[in-house]
């Protein structure tokens, strides 16, 4: 059994698809496919089910796959290691990040830690499920670390670390008849028409959290997966939105306001698996944060 193998067998389990894995791998498809049928030869057993639209794992696939995760992050510990010793760090660091995170300069900051640590790959992803779905890739060991906006208990499997965070803010178009408010308590919040992300980003579930918390009902009537952009659908009218203070300053064509009888604290933390510790290059990067913080 080779590492090959098990880093070939892994992307087609997370991928779903030998031609995505063979393209996420930089190599050909028929040497995914060759590599995976000399594993299950050697193990006996099929690992995948290729008769499905979607490759999907057999019961042996579903007891291989955290094993096979494991033995790639132990190899990857061990080039680290000697790596650290050589005085070069290598390998690829796998970063989850969120839609829009204006309040820290993502690429200010990994342009740095490039040029301190040129022999190591970044590889930059994002998940359709926010924040959770984050998660959940760092809980299967699709990504060494990542930042995620998780407000309340901490989620089984990762651990997370606060950096920074900002208190969200109502958001209202001109002509509304709560702009020019110093402020407004949530219960005046009821059966207004929000602008939203989807359930699972953080902003969301920070809102979701204090409507509920207030017992007050509340309208989401477009959801949209770039915080970014909520500004200019309540600018036109389309709504009104919660939106972290730091996305509101300078906005234009909007008017905005606190909110009172409720926690909008938006965090925003580095989350890494909490079954392993981080890699040599995973850490390098979390040292170099607290520069690039507010």
């Amino acid at each position: 059994m080779e590492l090959r193998q098990l880093e070939y067998f892994v992307a087609v389990a997370e991928e779903q698809h030998f031609t995505r894995a063979a393209a996420r791998l930089h190599v050909v498809q028929s040497a995914v496919s060759a590599a995976i049928k000399t594993l299950e030869r050697e193990l006996g057993t099929p690992l995948l089910d290729r008769n499905a639209k979607r490759v999907r794992l057999t019961d042996a696939g579903v007891a291989l796959l955290p094993r096979a995760r494991t033995a790639l992050d132990a190899a990857r510990d061990a080039r680290d290691a000697v790596a650290e010793v050589r005085g070069g760090l290598r390998g690829t660091l796998r970063i989850g990040t969120l839609t829009s995170i204006r309040v820290i300069d993502l690429p200010a900051l990994l342009g740095e830690y490039h040029r301190r640590h040129p022999g190591v790959l970044i590889r930059t992803a994002v998940s359709p499920a926010g924040s959770r779905g984050l998660v959940d890739m760092l809980a299967d060991h699709r990504l060494d670390l990542a930042f995620v906006s998780v407000p309340g208990p901490r989620p089984a499997g990762v651990h997370l670390v606060e950096l920074t965070g900002a208190v969200m803010d109502l958001a209202v178009p001109p002509g509304h008849p709560l702009a020019g408010r110093a402020s407004v308590h949530i219960d005046e919040l009821a059966g207004l028409d929000f602008i939203d992300l989807p359930a699972g980003y953080g902003n969301r579930d920070v809102a979701d959290r204090a409507f509920a918390a207030a017992s007050v009902r509340r309208h989401v009537t477009i959801e949209i997966t770039d915080i970014g952009t909520s500004a200019d659908y309540v600018r036109h009218g389309l709504g009104v939105a919660l939106l972290p203070r730091f996305l509101l300053d300078g906005a234009a064509g909007i008017a905005t306001m606190p909110v009172t009888g409720a926690d909008l604290r938006w965090p925003l933390s580095l989350a890494v698996p909490a079954d392993r510790p981080p890699g040599a290059a995973a850490r390098a990067l979390i040292s170099l944060t607290a520069d690039f913080l507010p």
